[in-house]
């Protein structure tokens, strides 16, 4: 019986109160059609015993079915919809929640497939970290480098590129590293983060959880515990706090405070604060919290703001510290990289609803500077973006909006794109100037 469980059973609102203070880091798995990723995260979950006894029992059922012969099937752990079970592959983005003693996860687990980019893209807009799966067998694949290329563009800090299936190629320490020389020589041309190699097999549990004994040769952390010990993304910025405004809470004629969740930095009563994009300035007056108020707030906390003087404030502004307002452009055009997520073609010069947060404008995409093959990194001229295309634009919008870098500040440079007649979501987008 694990930590978790030894803890929930004897003492519940202790195993809360310490569940509450873990780290918790988002991932992101990816890699080609059968790397096994699917199979990685159900070794997770079985290896660290965070699976119930009826799913466990569950599962060794499935082998009768499986393509993977008498052993049962790990991957039908996360896998989401039976038909695509049956087929071998994963189609939707399967999120799984657990946690060790040491931090909590969330594990996306995208599809491989070509046409369901737009679904690794939105597994990946919110990830700390990405776990790229390699086939020992096959090495480095077209769709590798086509993920490598996205979580370079999606501005993922931290790489584990995991090795799979490394029992197949007996377990061979030159096949790592020539997998390992091929996908650095790669990486050269993206702005990759920083990028760790472990060599796995997902189906034994090879350095999953546990190193491996037919691994000798690799002295560094197991694929679990380099998860649990990884530098987690600093939110509290020293660029001054941004709440970006998801309400305005009248109750009665006395009170008028602005809701949202802090995107960055820490706020404290008697901050100088100004209102993007109009510019308005006031002080804080009170934080105001479900648990009470506070004198200051950080990073990722629900908070309600009241000021000192009255000016108008609407769902949609930013307030940030006075001192760092100048450092956020007001801007009407911009340059972004967009994935397009729609069946319909982008249209040029049609009127979307753009959405940062919790603000809405209108937008047109003006220029189309060039299409991006993600298999080749080539570009090429285009008129048009067809589904799960990525294209670099010029969009141009109806009114001022705050805007940063996607590469400085995740929140004010990215954006979605909606068709105003379908209200479908056509396209995502990453600011780069």
């Amino acid at each position: 019986m694990t930590h978790s469980r030894e803890l929930i059973k004897n003492d519940i609102q202790l195993y809360l109160k310490e569940h509450e203070q873990k780290t918790q880091l988002k991932i992101l798995t990816c890699g080609s059609v059968d790397d096994g990723k699917s199979t990685l995260i159900g070794r997770l979950l079985h290896d660290s015993k965070l699976i119930y006894e009826d799913q466990l029992s569950a599962i060794k059922n499935t082998h009768k079915n499986s393509q993977d012969g008498v052993e049962f099937d790990l991957a039908h752990l996360v896998d989401g919809l039976q038909a695509e079970r049956e087929q071998g592959i994963t189609i939707d983005v399967a999120y799984r929640y657990f946690s060790t003693s040491k931090r909590k996860f969330i594990i996306a687990d995208t599809p491989g497939h070509e046409q369901y980019t737009r679904n690794m893209v939105t597994g990946a807009s919110n990830s700390d970290l990405a776990v790229i799966l390699i086939d020992a067998r096959k090495g480095l694949t077209t769709q590798t480098k086509r993920h490598a290329y996205l979580v370079s563009l999606l501005g993922i800090n931290q790489i584990v590129v995991a090795i799979n299936k490394m029992d197949l190629v007996n377990y061979d320490k030159n096949v790592f590293n020539g997998i390992k020389d091929d996908f650095l020589s790669f990486a050269t041309k993206l702005r990759l983060g920083k990028t760790n190699f472990i060599p796995i097999s997902a189906l034994k549990g090879d350095n999953v959880v546990n190193s491996s004994e037919n691994m000798s040769w690799f002295n560094k952390l197991a694929l679990l515990p380099f998860l649990e010990e990884v530098k987690l993304p600093n939110n509290q910025s020293n660029d001054g706090f941004q709440l970006p405004v998801q309400y305005v809470n009248r109750p009665n004629a006395d009170f008028r405070g602005y809701c949202g969740t802090l995107n960055q930095g820490t706020v404290k009563v008697g901050d100088s604060v100004t209102v993007l994009p109009s510019g308005l300035d006031s002080t804080i007056e009170r934080i105001v919290t479900a648990d009470g108020d506070l004198e200051n707030a950080h990073a990722g906390m629900a908070i309600t703001l009241t000021l000192a003087s009255e000016i108008d404030i609407s769902r949609g502004d930013l307030l940030v510290h006075s001192k760092k307002s100048s450092a956020i452009t007001k801007q009407t055009k911009f340059q972004s990289h967009v994935v397009w997520m729609n069946q319909e073609p982008l249209s040029m010069n049609q009127t979307y609803e753009l959405i940062m947060g919790h603000k809405r404008v209108n937008a047109k995409v003006s220029n189309i500077h060039h299409r991006i093959d993600v298999n080749t990194l080539g570009k090429s001229l285009a008129k048009s973006l067809n589904l799960n295309e990525i294209g670099y634009l010029d969009i141009e919008l109806d009114s001022l909006m705050p805007i940063e870098e996607f590469s400085n500040n995740k929140k004010l440079g990215s954006f979605i794109l909606i068709d105003k007649i379908s209200n479908a979501t056509v396209a995502a987008g990453i600011i780069n100037s």
